[in-house]
């Protein structure tokens, strides 16, 4: 911009005519196929630039740097059209070298001979060819060397070798450019403006018939060399083919006889690694327990191990950099036992250890501390150094085990226990087997559960905290099992989380919780503007379908999407957090409402607060159940209730169980609250009932001369950085 400013103000502008807007418009014209090859050579000769020099002789440097300017960027666009990948930054830094080139050479022209048109226009020729030599050359050096200059600044490449390699050509294109612009500004001195428009024509013609006939040469040829190519390809396929038969037939009879011991190699044996694989190990466990079970004194200890952090190892270096750890791991491990043990590879990051004749809890724990102090040592793969830690379970023959699969059953029980708990190693107990047992069965009878309709729905109010009337409910799921009764959510929503059934069980929820809002607005003209608040899980932002099956659901349903308000928790958004935002704010789009649930006990990331589109937010009852007396929890209450005004949000508090804690919050200028100081979760009849009620919670209203806090709502939402 400083270049084109100058040159505006530096440099007389001359009045537009029709020669200047033909020259315009024959110049753009040619910047998108303005490139001749001159045949069996590397040179090009581009007619754009021919006519900027020639707009330098005939109009001055003004009108040459905006032309120069103008072209580059109009040449850059082209290219991208052909699917060459220009980004923006190169289009305007093009711009830019082309506006500063075209400004030194328009000086330099001007010091050298004063006005470069008086120059042009003169009779003499050797001052017009000295001229258009010194523009030629001027235009090649300033192009060349910044160029250059970019090119070795970014590749940290020799500055003059770069010059040398990639502009040095070039000086014949712009001296030969040069020269042509000098001889077609004479002709237009020497001629009329018709002439000149007839011959840029005729030369136009000339050019792209050169062009197409270029073109068609290169396609012939092309085709030739692809044929010629394909009958070589052909002969070379059946040389290879009679080689690899000749080859075969020599190789087969030493193939069969190898094949046997290969074979029974690989049944007992890891392909990477060569250690014993799982077969192998299964049987050494068997012999080793008989003998066991004929002598009590020969007893044995296995090892389930655990590669911590290897999918990750996987992801970020790769699967090559992935199989040298593992080999690097079987090498330590070896090293880590005696010759009697046996190291064996199961699969992936999975490995087994037979420690031969321990069975004492002290020796099981010191040969694990010396595996553990092996690898607290890097382990150098491709020039990284990376850490690693095995996750161990442990266990010993030293009970009645009937057979071997019961054995390995234990020891990757402990190894999952140690795994879920991070600790380097467990030593099973039967405990973790009657877990295990329990956690199959639950996922097996919730698996039923949605099938036998076994899932039901609990309602716990939110009441407005000013009129002390119901606003809508949050629906809870419950379990009614068969036999077991009502099970804890604390015992099945893990387990769904885990195994992936917490999305149709939250899709049932949805539905249903929806169904009963819909019944609940018929029932009365006071509860239509009623809510129903439903939990989601950070599994369900993982799903594609989530905003479709919400939809759906509020089709069918007929509710309005504003009465349904959807809850999630901040560990389940900041699990992939842009990829929640943008679930989060198409849900938005249609119409929901959007809640942080148990805000302060998970990430609390203020940074990622303000992109959420939510429209409250809930305190958890942790920090209210605790903000009597004055505590640290109080301030927390009140700083939360702050920074959901600020950013123009409502607040609910969870937990409420005193008036005292009530009288608090109205304080403090909380809209709403849920808690057993107005009722528990309760069943579909119950919270009917409280529907029906409408003074239920009257005589828990605060004295009317308590101040309550009114925040007036901000205009707009504040971004987190101005509150």
């Amino acid at each position: 911009m400083g270049a084109v400013g100058y040159s505006v103000y530096g440099f007389s502008f001359p009045k537009p005519d029709i020669n200047l807007l033909c020259l315009i418009i024959a110049t753009v014209f040619f910047s998108a196929a303005s490139h001749l090859q001159i045949p069996r050579t590397k040179i090009h000769i581009s007619f754009s630039d021919i006519l900027i020099m020639v707009a330098l002789l005939i109009y001055g440097g003004a009108v040459a740097v905006l032309l120069a300017m103008v072209e580059v960027v109009i040449t850059s666009f082209s290219f991208r059209r052909k699917g060459i990948n220009i980004k923006n930054s190169t289009i305007l830094l093009n711009g830019a070298v082309a506006a500063i080139a075209t400004l030194c050479t328009a000086l330099i022209a001007t010091q050298g001979f004063g006005s470069i048109t008086d120059a042009s226009k003169s009779a003499n020729v050797t001052d017009l060819a000295v001229l258009v030599l010194l523009i030629g050359v001027s235009q090649f050096l300033f192009y060349s060397l910044i160029t250059s200059l970019f090119i070795s600044l970014k590749s940290e490449k020799n500055f003059w070798r770069t010059w040398y390699h990639y502009s040095l050509n070039a000086l014949v294109i712009y001296i030969l450019g040069s020269v042509i612009a000098g001889l077609m500004v004479r002709a237009l001195y020497n001629f009329d403006t018709v002439f000149i428009l007839v011959s840029i024509v005729v030369v136009g013609v000339i050019y792209f018939t050169y062009k197409r006939y270029i073109d068609d040469v290169r396609k012939t040829s092309a085709k030739a060399e692809q044929a010629e190519r394909e009958r070589a390809e052909l002969a070379e396929q059946h040389v290879e083919e009679l080689q690899k038969h000749i080859a075969q037939q020599e190789i087969t009879e030493k193939a069969l006889r190898d094949s046997r011991e290969k074979f029974k190699h690989a049944a007992y044996h890891d392909s990477l690694t060569d250690l014993p694989n799982r077969n192998q190990f299964v049987e050494r466990t068997g012999f080793l327990l008989e003998r066991y079970k004929a002598d009590k004194n020969k007893c044995f200890t296995i090892l389930s191990l655990d590669l911590n952090r290897f999918k990750t190892i996987n992801e970020s270096l790769g699967h090559s950099s992935g199989d040298k750890l593992i080999l690097e791991v079987a090498e330590r491990l070896l090293n880590s036992v005696r010759e009697d043990d046996m190291v064996a590879r199961f699969s992936g990051d999975e490995f087994g250890i037979i420690l031969k004749d321990i069975s004492k809890k002290e020796e099981v724990i010191s040969y694990i501390q010396i595996i553990t102090r092996k690898f607290n040592k890097s382990f150098s793969i491709d020039g990284k150094s990376i850490f690693t830690s095995f996750a161990i379970g442990v266990a010993i023959c030293d009970q009645n085990y009937e057979n071997v699969d019961d054995l390995i059953r234990d020891s990757d029980i402990a190894m999952y226990e140690a795994k879920s708990c991070e600790k380097p190693f467990v030593l099973f107990d039967q405990t973790m087997h009657a877990r295990a047992v329990n956690l199959l069965q639950t996922e097996t009878d919730l698996r039923y559960a949605l099938e036998r309709n076994e899932l039901v729905a609990f309602y716990q109010p939110i009441i407005s905290l000013e009129t002390m009337k119901v606003i809508g409910f949050e629906a809870l799921m419950r379990w009614i099992h068969p036999k077991r009764g009502l099970v804890s959510p604390g015992e099945f929503i893990p387990v769904s989380e885990k195994t992936g059934l917490i999305i149709p069980m939250t899709i049932w929820m949805l539905r249903d919780s929806c169904r009963k809002l819909a019944k609940w607005k018929e029932m009365a003209p006071d509860n239509q503007n009623l809510m129903i608040s439903v939990n989601l899980s950070g599994k369900h932002f993982a799903q594609d379908d989530l905003v479709a099956q919400v939809k759906q659901i509020l089709s069918e349903t007929g509710i309005a999407p504003m009465s349904l308000k959807l809850e999630i928790t901040e560990s389940a958004v900041m699990d992939n957090a842009e990829a929640a935002i943008s679930i989060l704010k198409q849900l938005k789009r249609v119409g929901v409402q959007l809640s942080i649930d148990d805000f302060g006990t998970g990430y609390s990331s203020l940074s990622y607060l303000h992109r959420f589109p939510i429209d409250t937010l809930k305190i958890d009852r942790s920090f209210v159940s605790s903000m009597e007396g004055g505590s640290e929890n109080g301030e927390i209450v009140r700083t939360v209730v702050a920074l959901a005004k600020a950013l123009g949000l409502n607040v609910i508090a969870e937990g409420i169980e005193t008036i005292h804690q009530l009288h608090q919050l109205r304080i403090l200028g909380t809209e709403y609250g849920q808690g057993f100081l107005f009722s528990k979760p309760v069943p579909l009849d119950e919270a009917e009932a409280i529907l029906e009620d409408k003074l239920r919670w009257r005589n828990i209203m605060p004295m009317s001369d308590i101040p309550v806090l009114k925040h007036k709502q901000p205009d707009t939402i504040l971004q987190l950085g101005d509150v």
